[in-house]
Order: structure tokens, then sequence, then C-alpha cells
């Protein structure tokens, strides 16, 4: 199993605010880059194209509110895989972490490394960004 970690950012909303954004895959589509198209989802799963890279389809498989988010493949990928979303909190603001495991044979894993941690080092950068420019709430779709 390949493990790529993104790198941890801190954000001034609380875990339990996160997590609600976090558990809601309509919240997602504002955090993808612009490789992402083709974007589909409801409250528990989504489905999009990375250009040049694959189709991944996502469900949720565990939400341990307020900390824990696991993430499993869902239909259509190129290697099963699950996306842990960590979050720690710490008063009134929080840690976030996404942690990715997939099955990768040693030939996917070499060309699918590094675009992978760009892709979630992406991920966070924009949730930071959200964070910080935004109140979460205002953005949660229920």
């Amino acid at each position: 199993m390949t493990r790529i970690e993104s790198k941890t950012v801190t954000v001034p909303q609380g875990s339990n605010e996160v997590f609600d954004f976090l558990s809601n895959f309509n919240n997602f589509e504002k955090l993808m880059p612009e490789q992402v198209i083709n974007w589909s989802s409801d409250n528990e799963k989504c489905s999009f194209d990375i250009k040049g890279m694959a189709t991944l389809g996502m469900a949720y498989e565990e939400k341990v509110k307020p900390n824990l988010l696991r993430i499993r493949k869902d239909g259509k990928a190129p290697f099963d895989f699950f996306l842990n979303c960590h979050i720690t909190d710490e008063g009134d603001q929080s840690r976030v972490q996404l942690v990715f495991d997939a099955d990768l044979n040693p030939l996917l894993k070499m060309m699918a490394e590094k675009p992978l941690t760009n892709f979630l080092n992406m991920l966070t950068d924009k949730f930071a960004e959200l964070c910080n420019a935004n109140d979460l709430g205002s953005f949660t779709q229920k």
C-alpha cells in the first residue's frame, strides 16, 4: 500500500465546522483545481475526471465527527484507495491533513506519486484559502 500525505494546514474554524463542510461532497467541488472536469456529486458520493490522469469515483466509508472522514473508491478507478481527512481540534481553529492510501503497483506509483501529492496539496491549500477568506457556514450545502 502506498501512502501519500498532504501538508497540514491550520484554518480559523473549529473542528465541527470543518467536519460539516468536508462531510458533504457537494462542497468538495469548491476545492477542486482546474484539472478536474466532469464533476458530479451528491452528499455521499462524487465522480470526476483528472485531465490526463484518470476518472475517479469516491464515497464516504466512515464519518467520525469531528475528527475523521474516511473516503473510499466508488465505481470506476484504476486502483483501490482510501482518502482520510484528519481534523485536529485546536479550540477556535483546526488543523487539516489529507492522507491517501492506494494499492499502486511499482510502475503506477512511480508515475502517480508526484501528481497525487500535488493534487492533495492543492486541495488543502484551496481549503485553507476558502477558510481564511470566508465563513464556511455560508458555503456549506445541505
